[in-house]
């Protein structure tokens, strides 16, 4: 077709419509009678549904919104649509039916939207100004303290961000792959990737270890081992609480009082420490292993600051016929960074938590053995007879669940495998070198003071200081270092006596590890308790026994205020992880 012929009967029309969207179309008004030249819709932006056409658009009457121009000779056309016209574009377009029901619908439906979002969307400090308020004053009181409680430490900010993430919202009841609800496919993958980092960090062969990261915390966990692997009343042996030990390794007070779950449901023995050395006696230990005959034997402790020899608890286990249980829950950052003995290498079962030295969230964890058992090994639970294959994983997944728990928390096994993950790498081993420098630097500067340490030192991350050379109690003097912003708290030491009193303090160094403190800085930590130690014992002396009236004094006292000033101003150097302030 040749536009350039000065006579040409065509005529083009630009129709623009009120949402701006154009057409071009050949206009058939003035078509060559022996030629005719159909009238040809060509869409250019929007395209838009065939409809039939209805006569009356046609209509000569809208000559007055035509406004016609000629190019090369050639008649041109644009046409602006009125109102009433327009109604044929919107009515080739479903979008613009108007249709009451629908338009009903979709309000209704934005009105629910709204709803929902405007109670899930809020901030917290919007949904609960109170709660909000009580936790800030907890983040100040976390960034201006000194804190040395062995079993704390600050988490990193993707550990906080998954652990307050969607992955709550998930039931996930069993095992992965093997779940009581469904829709658990991307709940699967984040425990199975939790798992393969617990091995990995812990340098196991999957094909010898399995591993159960379910438990809400390292007491669950000992229990599962103990549902799962005896009958009730069968019989435990750990380290007495007043030794060092765990109260869910079993303990009953001087009275008889059962004080866990563990002495409840199964008969328990402790092994005790050396009291002049404040070492574990494995002579005795051994003997009374061999006079009780535990079905299991646990190593590990809460408040045991030297090594663990692995090795003799092997022989010991052996000899009695028991499996060895581990509950490393204080050292289990030391251990995978290196740093300390390895319980892998001689026991059956591995126990931790996972919110202490490895920096994770607060829950426990579960290693087991699986596979052919080793030669030369002792008879573990014999019913008569000895399998030579571990079956451990089954019975302990069964405890865990549906036996002691029921949905596992999604949200801690993702921000444990964040953890994890970061356990793996050279800058944690460099962290938990650290956190053993420090507490023996600051070991070192307590002894310069001659304070009493017990065992004399440590091999791990945390030291005992024992008070009573002092004439202190460890309930006081925990009392006036918190009124001092230093948190740490009071244990039981084993008198030479054979009684059992409060007379020390437990101090750990992984959680101001994590805030940047090196060697230095625990000198300077150092002299802190010991002015406050100080303190204490002038308050004691002229106030006698803890009373409430003497904690209020506490606010008010002259020393306490110097010395809680000096605590903010060198905390507050420190960043807090995960916040910037």
């Amino acid at each position: 077709m040749d536009l350039s012929h000065s006579q040409s009967n065509l005529s083009l029309g630009f129709n623009s419509s009120h949402d701006d969207s154009i057409s071009l179309h050949l206009d058939p008004s003035i078509n060559d009678p022996s030629h005719p030249i159909p009238s040809i819709p060509l869409q250019l932006l929007e395209p838009q549904s065939q409809i039939p056409q209805n006569p009356q658009f046609n209509d000569d009457d809208d000559d007055d919104d035509n406004e016609e121009f000629r190019i090369l000779g050639h008649s041109m056309c644009l046409k602006r649509r009125r109102d009433c016209d327009s109604s044929s574009s919107s009515i080739s377009s479903s979008k613009r039916v108007s249709n009451p029901v629908y338009d009903s619908a979709e309000i209704d439906l934005e009105a629910r939207r709204a709803s929902v979002r405007a109670w899930g969307n809020q901030s917290l400090q919007a949904a609960d100004p109170d709660i909000y308020m009580i936790m800030e004053q907890e983040k100040k009181r976390q960034f201006k303290g000194i804190e040395l409680i062995a079993s704390e430490n600050f988490v990193c900010k993707a550990v906080l961000e998954a652990l307050g993430s969607h992955l709550t919202n998930k039931y996930s009841e069993g095992m992965p792959g093997a779940r009581y609800y469904c829709g658990n496919q991307y709940i699967d993958e984040i425990e199975m990737l939790c798992c393969e980092r617990a091995l990995h960090a812990f340098n196991l062969d999957p094909k010898s270890w399995g591993v159960n990261v379910q438990p809400y915390s390292c007491t669950s966990a000992n229990f599962a081992v103990y549902t799962g692997l005896l009958l009730p009343g069968e019989r435990i042996m750990g380290l007495d609480t007043p030794s060092g030990g765990n109260t869910s390794h079993g303990y009953y007070t001087p009275n008889g009082k059962k004080v866990s779950g563990a002495s409840i449901f199964f008969e328990s023995l402790p092994y005790k420490v050396n009291p002049q050395t404040g070492y574990i006696d494995y002579d005795k230990l051994e003997e009374r292993a061999l006079d009780f005959r535990p079905k299991i034997i646990i190593c590990g402790g809460s408040s045991y600051p030297r090594e663990w020899d692995y090795a003799r608890f092997r022989h010991i286990a052996d000899k009695c016929g028991a499996v060895l249980l581990c509950d490393m829950a204080q050292i289990s950052g030391l251990i995978a960074a290196k740093e300390s003995l390895n319980p892998f290498d001689y026991c059956d079962i591995v126990t931790s938590t996972t919110h202490k030295s490895l920096r994770g969230p607060r829950g426990g964890i579960i290693f087991y053995r699986k596979g052919t058992k080793p030669r030369k090994r002792g008879i573990l639970l014999s019913q008569g007879y000895e399998s030579d294959q571990y079956d451990f994983e089954e019975k302990i997944n069964f405890a865990v669940f549906p036996s002691l728990q029921g949905g596992p928390h999604n949200n801690h096994i993702a921000a444990l495998a964040i953890a994890l993950k970061q356990v793996a790498t050279p800058e944690y081993k460099a962290y938990m070198q650290q956190v053993k420098k420090n507490a023996q630097a600051l070991a070192s500067a307590l002894l310069r003071r001659k304070c009493r340490l017990v065992t004399g030192g440590t091999d791990n991350h945390l030291l005992l200081w024992d008070l009573r050379p002092l004439g202190l109690t460890g309930k006081f003097y925990e009392k006036v270092c918190e009124a001092c912003h230093i948190t740490l708290n009071k244990i039981a030491i084993f008198g030479d006596n054979g009684t059992i009193i409060p007379g020390g303090v437990r101090i750990g160094t992984p959680a101001m590890t994590t805030r940047g403190c090196l060697e230095s800085d625990f000198e300077t930590m150092a002299e802190f308790l010991f002015r406050a130690a100080k303190i204490a014992n002038i308050l004691q002396r002229e106030h006698g026994k803890l009373q409430k009236t003497v904690l209020k004094g506490f606010e008010s006292n002259r020393d306490i205020i110097e010395l809680r000033a000096h605590v903010e101003a060198f905390a507050t150097q420190f960043a807090l992880p995960g916040f910037d302030i």
